[in-house]
């Protein structure tokens, strides 16, 4: 078992330190719980998370394509947060909002944090890719040049590249009385291109570096003979563009040219109360999202006062969201030096396991019969998600089957899935489809998919008003003599093939009637009229996923009052709905040992005397993205798993619908305690525990005590649960 929480078993906490780190909170039981000092902001908790993040690229022991590969993850994942999180702070304080939340900030001192938190966060990104990558991709054969290191016929070449398939795709904007400044689009990387005229008056010109292009130009470069096949060369293509502007601008003197990045406000509102027509208002939405104000300008630190009172001036952004920084613009462009064909800098590959259930040798049994007898568990990416692919392709062509039901959040491009339901339209069967159009990011591609399934006579509902559908359900109903019986899948992830090799995951398949029920009440809640307010064995939020969770937090205080056995273990992406936290807290005190394995956002203080010293909280990043969410509670001996798709945040218990669901077999909560749960308790290769500031350290191991990489493990358990 994992150690004392918010202890490692080599290293002794310092109670005096703790003190001083959060001095308001006294060790006393008769501290108030609604004490600010114990919650730590959303914000920058989140931007905790980033800095684990860039602790993936700069540790040593992960493959160097990988480790870029998770610099771009971090300019990805910091583009987003400044999308969604950031633009919403930037709209309180204009609208003069002194509202603050648990934590007692308010928006405008959570600016200020967040700009001190990220410039540091991408200074320190900067130097881990100039002085600990960079070196290690030349020395590994990857070069990254400037044109200017070209050799002439380097240059010839690449010169002749751009006048053959980048100068057609380039459109030059000028500034000017005729012309006013053009709108620059989201995430776009650009050139401000200062010119002098004939007439030797200075102009302002702008060129977007084109996303349709390569981005890395492959070039030779002159080796020794000596030297390893696998030399690979490239430029940026910004790079090529800035050394050909004067074939674009044909006459005229380029004095300088400087790349820039605009992040805008992308986060989408929809006023569903006005909506005629939910669909057509996302892509409504849509387009407003490319004309969103201004939340981050990223300049480099060599561009001049006045390049940048232009952009200044003309995108409308305050000084205080200006970023200079020395090297790239947008780490999430890294991705193209990860994606070069070098399998050896990278992960080695694996195939998920099919689990023997749904694999027998030398057996002829279809998967209805399986799920019959048994309840089946899959656990993401270890194990395939092909079985779930498998049922709805049977289940579209079976003759016996009648309706097929779905809920899609993220599906992604070329779904089997989606696909799957198309065929099963084919075939005469009754299928109904809950697409989300509000999953964010993810919009456009569910308005396709939901356009695709109305065409071929699908029944399509867009959500509910005011809520988002994030349960992940599927349901098939089969005639089976004179009876019906249904079949139901359900998941902590989504219905994407792609996401389920990235991501963990796991998944239920069960014929149990009680739950069969109960997912067809919840469809007949997504696509028609209900107030049902009592669910047989699922958890639904918004209706009593809360409570119930709450019941079993309170259940577990009065086992320990009673028995002295009190634990609980929860997984999941974030935590930060306060009163689950307080509760947390309240369990804490009276002595149930809480282990709490959060990817993400923490809002709880682990470690605080007299509040939360039977806490430990634990997060773990690497390889996969921790996307599975796992509730356990002791209860006096009579375990009980809920596994699903909610997060404790007030977005997932108040505001979506989502489903957690029971695990009943006795084998399959075994499975879960003590061969994932306990695993991931026992990783100290990966696993990061919280500090009481809100900061991560990694565990540290004594000498000679076994390095437990917890994804690793499981990696190579999946040939126990089938054949991979």
């Amino acid at each position: 078992m994992a150690s004392k929480a918010g202890t490692s078993p080599s290293r002794k906490r310092d109670e005096s330190i703790e003190l001083d780190l959060v001095p308001r909170l006294a060790s006393s039981s008769g501290a108030s719980l609604g004490d600010p000092d114990l919650f730590i902001n959303r914000e920058l908790s989140l931007l905790a998370f980033q800095r684990r993040v860039l602790e993936e690229a700069q540790d040593p022991t992960n493959p160097l394509l990988e480790r870029v590969k998770f610099l771009s993850i971090l300019g990805s994942n910091l583009d987003e947060f400044f999308m969604v999180r950031v633009a919403g702070l930037m709209r309180q304080v204009e609208s003069g909002s002194a509202d603050t939340g648990p934590d007692g900030m308010d928006a405008a001192s959570q600016l200020d944090a967040i700009r001190t938190e990220v410039a540091s966060i991408m200074a320190t990104a900067s130097k881990c890719f100039q002085r600990q990558l960079t070196p290690a991709l030349e020395k590994a054969g990857i070069h990254i040049l400037q044109y200017s290191h070209l050799g002439r016929q380097q240059q010839a070449r690449a010169d002749r590249y751009f006048l053959e398939t980048v100068f057609p795709v380039l459109t030059p904007l000028a500034l000017d009385p005729a012309r006013p400044f053009p709108h620059i689009s989201n995430l776009s990387l650009n050139l401000a291109v200062l010119i002098r005229d004939k007439k030797g008056e200075e102009r302002f010109a702008r060129v977007k570096v084109p996303d349709t292009l390569p981005q890395l130009i492959a070039v030779d470069r002159k080796t020794k003979k000596s030297a390893s096949a696998k030399e690979q060369s490239f430029i940026w293509l910004e790079d090529l563009i800035a050394a050909n502007l004067s074939a674009l601008f044909p006459g005229m003197d380029i004095l300088d040219s400087h790349p820039f990045h605009v992040t805008r406000d992308a986060d989408i509102e929809i006023q569903e109360l006005e909506a005629g027509d939910l669909l057509e208002t996302t892509e409504e939405g849509l387009r407003q999202r490319k004309f969103g104000d201004v939340v981050r300008l990223r300049v480099g630190v060599g561009m001049p006062s006045l390049l940048l009172k232009i952009l200044l001036n003309n995108l409308e952004v305050d000084r205080k969201n200006v970023l200079r920084l020395k090297g790239h613009l947008a780490l999430s462009r890294l991705k193209h030096i990860a994606a070069i064909d070098r399998p050896e800098l990278k992960d080695p590959p694996f195939v998920p396991a099919i689990p023997h259930a749904l694999d027998p040798e030398g057996e002829e049994e279809d998967i209805y019969s399986v799920l019959r007898r048994r309840d089946v568990l899959l656990h993401h990416p270890f194990d395939s998600f092909q079985p779930v692919i498998d049922l709805l392709e049977k289940s579209a062509t079976d003759p016996a089957v009648l309706a097929i039901k779905m809920t899609l959040y993220r599906v992604g491009r070329n779904s089997p899935v989606v696909n799957a339901l198309l065929e099963a339209m084919e075939w005469d069967k009754q299928v109904a489809s809950v697409v989300e159009l509000k999953a964010r990011f993810d919009e456009e591609s569910n308005i396709e998919w939901a356009r695709a399934l109305e065409r071929q006579g699908v029944h399509v509902v867009y959500g509910l008003l005011g809520l988002k559908v994030h349960s992940k359900v599927a349901l098939v109903v089969r005639k089976e003599g004179d009876s019906i019986q249904r079949y139901v899948h359900l998941g902590t992830g989504n219905y994407n093939a792609v996401t389920a090799h990235l991501y963990t995951d796991i998944g239920l398949f069960t014929s149990d009637e009680e739950i069969g029920a109960d997912v067809t009440d919840l469809f007949n809640y997504l696509t028609g009229y209900s107030a049902k307010q009592d669910y047989r064995k699922l958890l639904v939020a918004p209706i009593n996923l809360r409570q119930r969770i709450a019941e079993m937090i309170r259940r577990e205080i009065a086992h320990h009052r009673q028995h002295g056995n009190g634990h609980i273990i929860l997984k999941m992406n974030a935590l930060v709905d306060s009163d689950m936290i307080r509760l947390l807290y309240e369990a804490s005190r009276a002595g149930v040992k809480i282990d709490l394995l959060v990817r993400g956002i923490c809002c709880l203080r682990p470690g605080v005397p007299g509040i939360s010293d039977n806490i430990q909280v634990i997060s773990i990043v690497g390889r996969f993205l921790e996307h599975s969410r796992i509730y356990y509670f002791h209860n006096d001996g009579e375990e009980e798993i809920f596994v699903g798709s909610a997060d404790l945040m007030p977005r997932n218990l108040n505001r979506r619908v989502e489903v957690l669901f029971p695990i009943e077999d006795r084998r399959l909560v075994r499975h879960l305690r003590d061969r994932v749960l306990e695993i991931y308790l026992a990783d100290n290769v990966k696993a990061r525990l919280m500090e009481p500031d809100g900061t991560y350290i990694r565990k540290t191991r004594q000498s000679g005590e076994e390095a437990i990489n917890a994804q690793e493990v499981l990696l190579r358990r999946r040939s126990t649960n089938g054949r991979g």
